[in-house]
């Protein structure tokens, strides 16, 4: 990414962001990289093309920190000689020669790689054909002045809370990102995604009982943003009810995660699904493919396909159609995720998750992750609970993926005869993740906010590390 100024001095506010949405001398740039290649003996190649416009505001006490702005188009070129491959990337290809000069740089590095059995571009017959409208992108660019005023509404918002006794920071931020993907099997594919975001940082206390908690929002959209308003006074309030955390003593116990944090256990799931990960065999989930991991009320779903999703889009990294699936239907894993090369290695057909940068080969990777909310409400859940532990922030990554140990650091409240309690901090939760899946049970609670989204969700026996 290179950072330069803004070119909207010599041109209209609608012919600014015209150009900022024009992918075609992207797509033009991509063709010729291909073409390029082919000229210089590649036998296959694909070139993507990366452009990210970002534009931040950070305030405190209600004036401005720090406004930053930066835009960027990055490009990238795999070629493919024989079982070999090589990938190249730049900011700038200039004019002339350049295109020309990059492509035979990646040739000439292609042939002196070693040969890799399961490199390759995607079977032709994967690659989709139809490319829906997934209202992905705001026509509407918020101005340096309007993210101003979301950043500062949203910390006034959090001051208001009583309790709070200083701000931690606000900021509001815009961008817009895409990608063009052209191969020499005849894909050419195109697509833009604005997003948007709102954060802020409540403090409360003085010295060393000082708590701190935060809240945010993020959307490709403006219109689904909770309002600058209520992030604040969430972040206010939750950092309020920090106050004064206690210590409690090394127990096994039932633990809730609040949403915020539940959905980090499906991200646990996915990381041990991933197809480079059991080509490696470094997962403890290797052999249970097809296997009974969680109750049969259980279903965890990866969607690029959502509607103004944060991660969606309507091909993959490799021009591959995507499509909703289950990983998890009626508690049974169904799949792993996989690209094309990590499907060649295990036999299979690669499920449409290739992801890439510019500088590097396609790797598996997920979507739009929720897992289903059940039946019970979170107090439902929590009632008959009588000692306890209701997590809201983890600390650390302490799971080991290739053992499926879970160790993290953990803050929350005491959960006492159903009814959630005072503070907790400095505490340990940990498990297996194996344990942790068989004896899942979701609330009703599921929303959409974030990139991964779980509801309310009730684990039976983690340890509780404490004093």
């Amino acid at each position: 990414m290179i950072s330069s100024p803004s070119t909207a001095s010599s041109l209209s506010a609608e012919e600014a962001t015209a150009k900022l949405f024009d992918q075609s001398a992207l797509t033009t740039l991509a063709e010729r990289l291909v073409e390029a290649a082919r000229r210089a003996g590649a036998d296959a190649a694909d070139a993507v093309a990366v452009r990210g416009i970002s534009q931040g505001v950070e305030v405190r006490d209600g004036r401005v920190e720090e406004s930053e702005r930066s835009e960027g188009d990055d490009v990238g070129l795999r070629v493919l000689v024989g079982k070999r491959q090589a990938v190249v990337s730049t900011n700038d290809v200039g004019g002339g020669d350049g295109v020309a000069r990059l492509a035979e740089r990646a040739v000439a590095m292609a042939r002196v790689a070693p040969d890799d059995d399961y490199v390759g571009l995607a079977d032709p017959s994967l690659l989709t054909r139809e490319f829906p409208d997934l209202d992905l992108l705001d026509p509407h660019v918020p101005t340096t002045g309007e993210l101003e005023r979301r950043a500062c509404e949203a910390e006034a918002a959090a001051l208001a809370v009583k309790g709070v006794a200083k701000s931690g920071g606000a900021s509001a931020s815009t961008g817009i990102g895409g990608m063009v993907l052209v191969t020499s099997t005849g894909f050419h594919g195109a697509y833009l995604r604005s997003s948007q975001s709102i954060s802020v940082t409540a403090i409360s206390g003085e010295g060393t009982s000082m708590e701190r908690d935060y809240d945010f929002t993020a959307a490709p959209h403006a219109a689904d943003l909770v309002s600058p308003e209520s992030v604040g006074r969430s972040a206010g309030e939750r950092t309020v009810a920090r106050a004064n955390p206690r210590k409690v003593e090394t127990c096994k116990v039932p633990v809730v995660f609040d949403p915020r944090v539940s959905g980090s256990l499906v991200g646990h799931l996915v990381g041990a699904i991933n197809g480079a990960s059991i080509a490696r065999k470094t997962s403890f989930l290797k052999d249970r493919l097809g296997e009974q991991l969680f109750a049969r009320n259980i279903r965890i779903i990866d969607d690029p396909l959502r509607r103004r999703g944060l991660r969606s889009q309507s091909f993959d990294a490799e021009g591959v159609r995507v499509k909703k699936l289950a990983l998890i239907d009626e508690g049974v894993l169904t799949t792993w995720l996989l690209d094309c090369a990590t499907a060649r290695e295990l036999k299979l057909t690669t499920t449409g998750h290739a992801h890439r940068g510019v500088s590097s080969s396609p790797s598996p990777g997920s979507y739009n992750l929720h897992l289903e909310a059940g039946e019970p409400t979170p107090a439902e859940l929590t009632s008959d609970i009588r000692q306890g532990f209701y997590v809201t922030d983890l600390i650390g990554s302490g799971v080991n993926g290739v053992t499926g140990d879970y160790s993290r650091g953990a803050s929350g409240f005491w959960i006492e005869n159903g009814e959630i309690t005072y503070p907790v901090s400095e505490v340990t939760i940990a498990g297996h993740l194996l344990d942790i899946f068989k004896s899942m049970v979701p609330a009703n609670d599921l929303s959409f906010r974030y990139g991964v989204n779980a509801p309310t969700v009730r684990i039976e026996g983690l340890t509780l590390g404490g004093r």
